[in-house]
């Protein structure tokens, strides 16, 4: 079983969880919750009627991060060529977070059924996630 998928938009990484001071509550902060949701919704969209993977998993990640505006055209063109990469936030570590803690429950049953990971980062004209999700 495969899943190809991409989630157009910023990319938010992984934030740490908060504590409430005054109850002693953990939670996930508002805008990762609603990142991950996005990610499921988007899945959702191509996938209506999808199965719960449940044999190990490889895992391809690769964001597009937007090129700043007022970057010159060979450069530009280097960017998109791949001969520069992105070295600014989010952190390539929070982006696979944020996009398997979406996964985990939803599309298989626990991310320790992944064991392939790739993770890229790169620049693109619009910023988005490419996600594949496959058993092997």
């Amino acid at each position: 079983m495969l899943y190809e998928f991409e989630v157009i938009g910023d990319i938010i990484g992984k934030e740490r969880p908060r504590v409430n001071t005054y109850n002693n509550i953990i939670y996930t902060p508002t805008k990762t919750k609603y990142y991950e949701t996005l990610i499921q919704e988007y899945f959702k969209i191509k996938y209506k009627n999808f199965e719960m993977l449940t044999n190990r998993l490889s895992v391809k990640i690769i964001a597009y991060i937007k090129i700043p505006k007022n970057t010159s055209k060979k450069k530009k063109e280097e960017m998109l060529d791949g001969n520069i990469s992105p070295t600014r936030k989010p952190d390539i570590d929070n982006i696979a977070k944020s996009i398997l803690d979406a996964m985990n429950k939803f599309v298989f049953k626990d991310d320790n059924q992944v064991s392939k990971l790739l993770i890229e980062k790169r620049y693109g004209e619009i910023e988005k996630v490419y996600v594949k999700i496959e058993e092997y």
